[in-house]
């Protein structure tokens, strides 16, 4: 498809399992994102260009996480992408403030793969339904601009979305959202 048909466009780091041959995620670095969204941002029209900031590019501390959303500012990027959930609000909040529109993904997130044990659908207890609920609430409270839902029940997609109130996005977690 022409990039003038889509929406939104993600560079992911999953480029590291799609391009590299990686088993996961977690050795692309912030230069090949980088890199890779000068690229895609060259032929994108105008579609909102998603980033993901890779592992370790963000994680240490929000000033850490502002440097490397910079880079892929400049890159092109629109919005960039973050994993994680209560931990990582403070660091959302922290990019809203100043001038960065994050989407913050919640759910199986693949940086996340050996605390999960593999690529393993979340939220199926009530407990961790619960949990991944009050991560979006509060993703959408410090300012996210969307929740991205990965590997997660259908209903407590539809949920989630009904219970913020910015755009979701859900990759395997049903028709349930935006």
């Amino acid at each position: 498809r022409r990039s003038s048909d889509l929406d939104a466009i993600l560079v992911g780091d999953s480029l590291g399992m799609v391009v590299a041959g990686d088993a996961d995620t977690l050795r692309v670095s912030l230069d090949q994102m980088e890199y890779h969204t000068r690229i895609v941002a060259k032929g994108v029209q105008k579609a909102l260009l998603m980033s993901d900031l890779p592992f370790g590019s963000y994680e240490q501390s929000p000033a850490q996480a502002l440097a490397s959303a910079t880079r892929l500012m400049k890159a092109g990027a629109d919005i960039v992408k973050l994993e994680g959930g209560e931990a990582m609000v403070e660091t959302v909040a922290y990019l809203s403030a100043r001038a960065v529109p994050v989407c913050a993904h919640i759910g199986l997130t693949p940086q996340y793969v050996r605390q999960f044990g593999g690529f393993k659908r979340q939220g199926k207890t009530p407990e961790a339904a619960a949990r991944l609920l009050q991560d979006a609430i509060a993703f959408a409270e410090a300012g996210a601009r969307i929740v991205l839902m990965e590997a997660i029940p259908s209903p407590l997609a539809s949920e989630i979305t009904q219970n913020i109130a910015v755009p979701t996005i859900g990759i395997g977690a049903g028709p349930g959202t935006d």
